[in-house]
């Protein structure tokens, strides 16, 4: 007789074992892709979500970290896209505009 087992390959426990890791494997991925729908962010603040500019800057803002921790963007390329979207964010909102200059036309 031989020592040999007769069984299949994927009867054996090592197959058992590497379905257990591929499917472990596959939840985490699952679980990383999908982190930010099931561990959202701090709940904004109430005072800043009356601000339309607050708003805007706010949501701008998180998208341009979120491309920042992807990789998609490096550091100087999310100061730039910071400032432009402060600057389209003041734009659509006239939410922070320089002071009234007395006796002086309005800035265009």
């Amino acid at each position: 007789m031989s020592s040999h087992d007769s069984r299949a390959f994927l009867d054996r426990p090592a197959a058992r074992f590497a379905a257990i890791g591929i499917f472990a494997l596959c939840a985490a991925a699952l679980i990383y892709i999908h982190r930010d729908d099931l561990f959202p962010s701090a709940a904004p603040d109430p005072a800043a979500a009356d601000d339309p500019f607050q708003r805007c800057y706010a949501e701008a803002t998180a998208k341009i970290d979120r491309m920042k921790s992807g990789g998609t963007i490096n550091g100087e390329q999310a100061k730039l896209f910071g400032m432009r979207a402060e600057a389209r964010c003041r734009a659509q909102t006239d939410g922070g505009a320089p002071p009234k200059r007395p006796g002086l036309p309005p800035i265009r």
